[in-house]
């Protein structure tokens, strides 16, 4: 039957574990982030280089704009016997193209997709949109236009 470790190291003050071993965090050179600066200093460059400062941003609220969006399946469900319907009225900035229409709709809203416009189309009725005046054309419509027809 072999020693068992304790038996083994009878006699010796420190078990095999070297001079401050056993004593808490003195072999491991500190507890979490200790030392970072100091005798860990190649660790951290190596293996953690982004640990210390400020990355990146954070947009403000403000700024962030998050359109309300309803399909076209939708409509008949939220207005039931309207036939004519302002969105933008109603607080729905898009219209998108989901699920089926049944009746004839006159709907105006700020910005729809051409699937929902094809899809109240095919049912007779219409869509309207506000026009865009050549002034309001930014070059980023224009560079992001040239991206969709290659």
């Amino acid at each position: 039957m072999a020693r068992t470790k304790t038996k083994k190291f009878r006699g010796s003050m420190t078990h095999g574990k070297g001079k401050k071993g056993g004593r808490g965090s003195g072999l491991r050179g500190g507890r979490g982030n200790a030392g970072l600066c100091k005798h860990k200093q190649m660790y951290m460059m190596k293996y953690m280089p982004d640990h210390f400062g400020k990355h990146g941003f954070k947009r403000p609220q403000s700024v962030i704009k998050k359109d309300k969006i309803i399909n076209v399946g939708q409509l008949e469900e939220k207005f039931p016997g309207k036939k004519d319907i302002d969105l933008g009225n109603e607080g729905f900035d898009k219209l998108l193209g989901g699920g089926k229409l049944n009746t004839k709709l006159k709907i105006k809203v700020s910005c729809a997709s051409e699937k929902a416009i094809e899809k109240i189309k095919q049912k007779g009725g219409e869509v309207t949109l506000p026009e865009i005046k050549e002034e309001q054309i930014t070059e980023k419509d224009i560079i992001n236009d040239e991206i969709k027809e290659k």
